[in-house]
């Protein structure tokens, strides 16, 4: 179970670390606020991703206030994006 769990984990980061790295690389091509804003969403959700390996694979304490903390910034960070765009 402990290797299904890793294997999990490590796909979510991958995958928002992907994202992550994909819009802004975008952003920087085409320069579209939307894509900045996603990028910023995607940082966080990949540091969210991080804290929930941390909390569930190597560490014995619950650091769910911390990803917590970290999933309201992403959210945000995306609807003021999506508010912001006029277009």
């Amino acid at each position: 179970m402990l290797t299904f769990n890793l294997a999990l984990c490590a796909l979510a980061v991958g995958t928002c670390a992907a994202c992550m790295v994909l819009l802004f690389r975008r952003y920087a091509h085409s320069r579209r606020r939307l894509l900045f804003w996603g990028g910023w969403c995607f940082v966080f959700l990949t540091l969210n991703n991080i804290a929930l390996f941390l909390d569930l694979i190597v560490l014995e304490m619950d650091l769910r206030p911390w990803r917590h903390a970290l999933a309201v910034p992403a959210l945000a960070v995306m609807i003021f994006g999506l508010l912001s765009e006029r277009e």
